[in-house]
């Protein structure tokens, strides 16, 4: 099973324990799906963290950077996909998840959340991923 998870996913799990997106992000951790990511995502994770309210050391963005390139599937998408009229940033998603093959993409984002599908990708809250993981 191949998933994208949006920034969002990364920071709810990685400054708070037991919801739902630190126990997705605890099952890519123990291998139970493979995370599809982009250098472009990366970027957007490390800027949020760097500028976060709740401050992090650059070591510990450093290692999180490094554990997603070396723990996922890296793409580079060449085709640009307008689907998220809402909010055309978010379209990144959604080209990673169509160039690395994704089964899913888990988000917080209404604009995300409103597509439900893309493709034949679907696009799950935190609490309905974690069932299917």
């Amino acid at each position: 099973m191949r998933i994208v998870l949006d920034t969002n996913v990364f920071i709810s799990g990685i400054f708070w324990e037991g919801n739902f997106c630190s126990q997705i992000i605890d099952q890519w951790k123990k291998g139970r799906f493979q995370l599809v990511s982009s250098p472009k995502l990366i970027e957007e994770l490390v800027e949020t963290l760097r500028s976060f309210k709740i401050s992090m050391d650059e070591e510990l963005i450093e290692e999180w950077k490094n554990l997603i390139i070396e723990n996922s599937i890296m793409v580079d998408p060449i085709v640009a996909i307008k689907s998220v009229k809402d909010d055309p940033d978010d379209d990144k998603f959604v080209e990673v998840a169509i160039c690395g093959e994704a089964d899913f993409i888990i988000s917080q984002d209404k604009h995300l959340l409103t597509l439900k599908e893309y493709n034949k990708i679907k696009i799950l809250k935190p609490e309905e991923a974690v069932l299917i993981l």
